[in-house]
């Protein structure tokens, strides 16, 4: 009986989180990604396009390959998204978040054993 109510109460409590959360303007459309190493390097650039349903499901593609798989948000007055690729090495996991009408992002590969941080312009 006493795990039933401490269960009970943790629901209540727990608050949530994504689903059918509000997804403010500003992520949908194109963006170009600046992939490069050091902001001195030469320029390096791919697409990205996002397509948020009002559910907060991300479609699209980056790296000029489909989204499988993702979400967005806006919460705290920040918009973001995650979502996954993948290629013949394996997936990818890509997040970012709209900040000042550019988007801060992340991409990591567990089997190319990177983590490489990106910012995102429109084109």
């Amino acid at each position: 009986m006493k795990v039933a109510v401490v269960l009970a109460a943790l629901t209540i409590a727990a608050p949530t989180i994504g689903y059918g959360a509000i997804v403010e303007p500003g992520l949908e459309g194109a963006w170009v990604v600046d992939l490069r190493l050091n902001l001195d390097d030469p320029p390096y650039s791919k697409p990205m396009r996002l397509e948020i349903t009002p559910q907060g499901v991300v479609r699209g593609e980056f790296y000029e390959h489909p989204i499988e798989s993702g979400r967005a948000a806006t919460q705290k007055q920040r918009s973001c998204f995650s979502f996954r690729t993948s290629d013949r090495s394996g997936p990818y996991e890509t997040s970012g978040c709209l900040v000042g009408g550019k988007i801060e992002g992340q991409t990591w590969s567990e089997a190319r054993k990177f983590v490489l941080p990106w910012t995102a312009v429109r084109p």
